[in-house]
């Protein structure tokens, strides 16, 4: 038996990200009041996606324990919808953008934090808060991946949904761009137009790597996991 039942570490994980985004929309930050919010960068967007994915896994918790025991066929079909979004999610959203956010800031970061993180939002953002939006995104999400299983789509179908947000991302990028002149991202400033093309290619490449990375690791934990409770049997 786990020492903390799932569902407590999915109630916990949901109340850090609703306090990472109360104290981020609390930042008083020039970049925050102007066109496009702070919806113009991907950490948070991310967050979001993080809270809404871990406030649907409380709401199955929830429903499957008000429903335990019940003779609904209704409430076994809308359950079974929500588990099925709850998936989706995970594949498609949850993981690879998560852990694309993970994987790009700090290697930017180490690279040369101007890049991405100039030292001037040191003086906006504590650094337990940019731990809470690019480090601990990552073991939050393999967490609830090796606490619960979810079943990937297929896998064409999944990349084509991944590369559909990138790709969405990409243009509302340029579209902030286009509307203001300044580039989100200070390495966009720094590359001509051709480099950017690459760039945003590699970046859109990265994170189909993830989706299959995470399909991976999910098939791995849980194939393992059964090859070992058949051999206890």
């Amino acid at each position: 038996m786990a020492l903390i039942p799932s569902q407590v570490l999915r109630v916990a994980i949901l109340l850090s990200y609703f306090s990472i985004l109360c104290h981020y929309k609390a930042l008083d930050m020039p970049a925050h009041q102007t066109y496009g919010g702070s919806w113009k960068f991907l950490t948070f967007i991310d967050l979001v996606i993080q809270a809404v994915f871990f406030g649907l896994c409380v709401l199955i918790d929830v429903s499957s324990l008000l429903t335990k025991g019940a003779d609904s066929r209704e409430q076994e079909r809308q359950l079974k919808k929500l588990i099925g979004l709850r998936d989706w999610m995970m594949a498609v959203l949850a993981f690879p953008v998560g852990a694309f956010v993970v994987f790009t800031f700090w290697t930017l970061y180490l690279y040369d934090r101007e890049l991405v993180y100039p030292k001037l939002l040191d003086n906006f953002i504590p650094q337990w808060l940019n731990h809470g939006m690019h480090t601990t995104v990552l073991p939050f999400i393999i967490i609830e991946m090796r606490t619960t299983h979810h079943n990937y789509p297929r896998r064409s179908w999944g990349l084509a949904a991944v590369c559909l947000f990138g790709i969405g991302y990409i243009l509302w990028t340029c579209w902030v761009h286009q509307v203001t002149g300044v580039w989100v991202y200070p390495v966009l400033e720094r590359i001509a137009p051709l480099a950017r093309v690459a760039f945003f290619s590699a970046m859109t490449a990265v994170i189909c790597i993830m989706y299959v990375l995470g399909e991976i690791l999910n098939s791995y934990i849980w194939d393992h996991t059964h090859t070992e409770k058949v051999k206890g049997e």
